[in-house]
């Protein structure tokens, strides 16, 4: 009897020492990855920036956990899904990175996240419009954190489907992320009485639009839609007014507009025109502050990924600390409990298809006359709730969320 217990004893006494050990393995250091374009179509809106901004939520963090220092990671996957996930398969297998953000790429988030999933890690993409992310290739592992393809589709055709404007003919970058939007709008198109007349597709980085403007301005439509951002909807914007697109009685209707591209043609071009956004400096004297130190850091005003990049990092760093261990399973059921607060972030909840239900802004850009200074550009129209915004549980793809999706109506 006393031989045996003493063996109990031995025993109970290894299992702490293991526990303790396996737990102070858990313990950090925490390194976090900020995969995106660095380089190419949309290296203005994430690219540096979204560093800078990560790098801020560090700050604002204290800059450590479990007494070490918060690593930040970066690097460009070129658009490349075979690219970034080699990225992320090193950053998780040779340089222990728990959790990777931004991404602003369909295929590259949908590649990345598979990985995240099998080697148990976390992706939390800022922007990347195809709703497959948290749709039919949902994961367990896998977060979107600002708007999605749904929702642009949603509020753009909402603002945009003005009494007797509600025919639309669409200008469709040729991936992923397009398909999505342009596949949901036409079905909120036909949902609220509009028409919709046809598309075109065109290849990423397109520099003459003059064909597909041509085949849009034939089909009659009211709205010109345009699915592509960065220099694609920059030449876009540019050569629809050189077509008199909006002189000759269209609109044209850009679906991906930016601060950064509002900056960058100038609100004498864009007046009118509509942006879906999660952040903007004007919402609130908090949201004004965190874009004043921003430029002070990285010289230029955040754009609304960078701003949802700065989120993303500091719930994940939050729900860390409240974990006590840097194991994602418990790192992810902490991220999913705890409600996302932040300087323009309130109370909002992770959904179980991964999906920030977060409320979202339908804007339009001013006129130039109507500007009080250089970053006065937008009018915010509508604050929308969450629940109007993203697409219906009940609609959704993902059996995380529905369990009866994929399933035979």
């Amino acid at each position: 009897m006393k031989t045996a217990y003493k063996s109990l004893l031995a025993a109970t006494a290894l299992g702490v020492i293991w526990s303790a050990g396996a737990v102070a393995a858990d313990r950090g250091p925490v390194k976090i990855g900020v995969l995106n374009d660095r380089a190419s179509v949309y290296s203005t809106i994430t690219g540096e920036g979204s560093v800078v901004a990560a790098r801020m939520a560090v700050e604002d963090f204290g800059g450590k956990l479990f007494d070490k220092p918060i690593e930040v990671l970066a690097a460009d996957h070129m658009h490349k899904p075979d690219v970034g996930a080699s990225i992320a398969r090193k950053w998780f297998d040779v340089d222990g990175v728990g959790a990777v953000f931004d991404i602003y790429s369909s295929g590259v988030a949908l590649a990345v996240q598979k990985l995240a999933e099998e080697k148990d890690k976390i992706l939390v993409v800022s922007m990347a419009s195809s709703r497959d992310i948290s749709g039919k290739n949902c994961s367990p592992n896998g977060m979107q954190w600002a708007n999605d393809g749904y929702a642009v589709a949603n509020l753009t055709v909402k603002g945009g489907a003005t009494p007797g404007r509600n025919t639309w003919y669409f200008m469709t970058v040729d991936y992923t992320a397009g398909h999505s939007i342009e596949a949901d709008s036409k079905k909120i198109i036909e949902k609220n009485g509009g028409k919709f007349l046809g598309a075109v597709r065109f290849p990423l980085n397109t520099a003459d639009f003059s064909s597909f403007l041509l085949q849009a301005q034939n089909s009659g439509a009211k709205n010109i839609a345009h699915i592509g951002g960065g220099a694609d909807l920059i030449n876009g914007i540019k050569q629809a007014d050189e077509f008199g697109v909006n002189a000759n009685g269209q609109q044209f209707v850009p679906f991906s507009l930016t601060t950064v591209d509002v900056y960058g043609l100038g609100n004498k071009a864009t007046a009118g025109m509509p942006a879906v956004l999660s952040y903007h400096w004007t919402e609130s004297p908090e949201a004004a502050k965190f874009a004043e130190r921003f430029k002070a850091k990285f010289g230029k005003m955040p754009a609304d990924p960078q701003a949802n990049v700065y989120s993303a990092v500091s719930h994940y760093l939050k729900a860390v600390k409240a974990a006590g261990t840097t194991e994602n399973k418990a790192v992810l059921a902490k991220m999913k409990e705890m409600p996302v607060n932040d300087f323009f972030t309130k109370d909002a909840k992770i959904r179980a298809d991964g999906r920030l239900m977060r409320d979202m802004y339908y804007a339009t850009v001013k006129k130039p006359e109507d500007m009080k200074n250089k970053d006065d550009l937008l009018t915010l129209v509508k604050k929308y709730p969450a629940e109007e915004v993203f697409i219906p549980a009940s609609e959704s793809e993902c059996k995380l969320l529905n369990p009866k999706a994929g399933e035979k109506k």
